[in-house]
């Protein structure tokens, strides 16, 4: 490869496509026309390459932890044997469903309505989610004080609309959805009818709840999210179900208020409670066990689930080869401990050094732009400063590893480790409730390939899983390393004054800390991104949804800009620097591109467009460098098919 020190891939550019013309095809072209979508994969990129490579850091660990002896209770112990537990193929498939034969009964057994609250709190303790999601975090208003959470959940397709569209498509994934059902039942031992009839009742409950729940874009809003009640308000709002006494089946210490995200839906959830039959519920219940846990059975059960929701969904043909499977369950259950092996053999601490420092030279670059708004006033400026100065940083991996001690974790069988993970998640959520926050904490596992900005903490957070090349390579020079690993600290950062973010103040609480004519001189530089992105059609019919991806597209085109200041900031006369036969802007230019290479199935993508709050990954790179004249002034074209009116240009951060 032509200038590995550089870290531009010339052999992935297209020389032929004008860069303003279409950037993403310029830098990525000829890597776009040569790489086919794998068959086990919906989508593959930049970010699949390097999850590849994690993957395989990974299970070298993990045959490593099943084949060597260790003490009961430690992480190597724990990761060894829950990934021996997946990988017994004989022992899965000779099992079938007997190990969740505990709360097939347990549903089964039940005889009156009473009993529900009881029946939904062992459920959703052992991971599935029907009805409802309960999770535990800080007060949107009270960042010190963890709180319980409601969340509406409960549906078998990918978002609420998947139940009303008349559409073609939308039918097609509704009959296939049902088929699929009825399957699932068949396999759990029912009849052929009575199958069917099964999945008409799921169909029927999920529409109703469907018909209830919030769309995604309002989700987005944290007003629209904060509604804490007291339990007897809660009661009286929706009383169909007994909250105090599924609160004490989960194990949670007595509360007095919870946040009830989505206080239409449990109304309808709890009137669903007291109108459908008995065996209406022990059907919908029974189908949401088993699509939670149908991927840790046999063969079949598996085979069935990936059949629609690879399948159908998303266009895949191939499933995950087993021990990528297994090893992503381990992560998903013990991140940590499997994490901190993994952070070892690839986070070196000149590394964290590295990007520490352009974390700071991106802060500074912040402060100058905030310092320069022409259409902020000083008092909302002083605080948007405050915010910017108080972000924590989290880098690599934790400080201090998550004890996982008190989970029991065996060879088997593979599920009963699944459930008694999900189990010790729970207890370890509910023991926040009446002790400080701790901000320390981490929501993701050092090997994964992505990022983020916690409100609640005002924290940006980068796993080690993500600090790797094309995002950051210690071998490449600033230019490239700002352009790809720069941006993502800048997204991350600009993610604390999008048009959500924006909404917490420096203590992480859901305050107006804006002036209300900055606030409405902001909303109408957003509006104009709204319009940008709605006016893309990644297929036919189908627009990117401008409400719903605006923060991520607000952070994109921020994060470029922020990258690119601390970039000048970082080295005098740097715009002037050539090597490799591109400037250092250039090369900034590319590095980002580059790092944004990706490839989707039309299936993929069409849920995507429906769910993803992120924009497809071409209109990542072409977006938001459509809006910088630095852009167009580095390739020297002003007149490109990208270039927007000056007008049309939202100038936000």
């Amino acid at each position: 490869m032509a200038g590995a020190r550089v870290g531009i891939e010339r052999d992935n550019m297209d020389p032929s496509v004008r860069p303003c013309d279409d950037f993403f095809r310029y830098a990525n072209g000829a890597w776009l026309d040569r790489t086919p979508i794998p068959a086990d994969e919906p989508v593959f990129g930049a970010f699949t390459e390097i999850r590849d490579r994690n993957w395989a850091i990974l299970h070298e660990i993990l045959e490593e932890a099943a084949s060597t002896p260790a003490p009961a209770g430690s992480v190597q112990q724990q990761v060894g044997d829950y990934y021996a537990s997946g990988m017994d193929e004989a022992a899965v498939e000779g099992a079938g469903p007997a190990p969740i034969a505990p709360e097939i009964e347990r549903i089964d057994g039940i005889a009156d309505r009473g009993e529900l609250p009881t029946l939904l709190a062992g459920l959703h303790a052992g991971g599935a989610r029907p009805g409802f999601h309960v999770f535990i975090r800080p007060d949107p208003k009270n960042s010190g004080v963890n709180l319980v959470h409601l969340q509406q959940a409960g549906l078998g397709l990918p978002d609420r609309d998947y139940y009303a569209r008349a559409d073609a498509k939308s039918e097609e994934i509704r009959r296939a959805y049902r088929a699929h059902v009825a399957r699932m039942c068949e396999l759990l031992g029912e009849g052929a009818a009575d199958a069917r009839r099964s999945a008409e009742t799921v169909l029927s409950l999920e529409s109703r709840l469907a018909g209830a729940s919030m769309q995604r874009v309002d989700q987005r809003d944290p007003y629209k999210t904060h509604h804490k009640m007291a339990l007897r308000e809660l009661a009286d709002e929706a009383p169909g179900l007994d909250w105090s006494s599924y609160l004490a089946a989960l194990g949670a210490p007595p509360v007095d208020k919870v946040n009830v995200r989505q206080p239409e839906f449990f109304r309808e959830l709890a009137a669903v409670a007291a109108q459908a039959s008995l065996e209406e519920w022990k059907i919908y219940l029974r189908w949401h066990l088993i699509r939670s846990l149908a991927p840790l059975l046999n063969a079949a059960f598996v085979d069935e689930s990936f059949a629609f929701n690879g399948g159908v969904l998303q266009g895949i043909r191939e499933k995950h080869p087993r021990w990528r499977r297994v090893a992503e369950r381990v992560d998903a259950d013990l991140g940590e401990a499997l994490g901190r092996l993994f952070a070892d053999r690839v986070f070196r601490p000149e590394a964290k050094r590295r990007v520490l420092g352009m974390v700071d030279d991106l802060r500074a670059a912040f402060r100058e732009r905030i310092s320069e708004l022409p259409w902020m006033s000083e008092p909302t400026r002083q605080q948007a400063v405050r915010k910017l100065d108080a972000f924590r940083v989290k880098m690599g991996y934790p400080d201090s590893w998550r004890d996982y001690s008190a989970l029991v974790i065996d060879r088997g069988p593979y599920v009963r480790n699944a459930v008694r993970a999900a189990e010790f998640e729970l207890r370890r959520n509910l023991a926040k409730l009446g002790v400080p926050v701790d901000r320390d904490e981490w929501n993701m596992s050092p090997p994964t390939v992505n990022a983020y900005y916690n409100p609640s903490m005002n924290e940006i957070v980068f796993p080690a899983g993500i600090l790797q090349r094309p995002f950051f390579d210690v071998a490449a020079d600033d230019a490239v390393n700002y352009g790809s690993i720069g941006v993502v600290i800048g997204h991350e950062m600009t993610h604390g004054f999008d048009d959500q973010g924006s909404k917490f103040d420096a203590d992480g609480n859901l305050e107006d800390w804006w002036r209300p004519e900055d606030r409405s001189a902001y909303d109408a530089r957003t509006d104009l991104m709204v319009k940008q992105f709605e006016g893309y059609e990644p297929l036919p019919g189908q627009h990117v949804n401008g409400r719903l991806t605006l923060g991520e597209n607000i952070a994109d085109l921020g994060g470029v800009k922020l990258a690119l200041a601390a970039l000048r900031r970082s080295r005098a006369g740097l715009s002037g620097a050539d090597e490799d036969g591109f400037t250092a802007e250039q090369r900034f230019f590319l590095g980002h591109a580059q790092s944004w290479r990706s490839q989707i199935r039309d299936d993929a993508l069409r849920v995507r467009l429906n769910i993803d709050p992120h924009s497809p990954s071409r209109y990542r790179v072409n977006g938001p460098l459509s809006n910088m004249p630095e852009f167009f002034a580095a390739f020297g074209c002003e007149d490109g098919a990208l270039a927007r009116p000056a007008s049309e240009r939202p100038e936000i951060w």
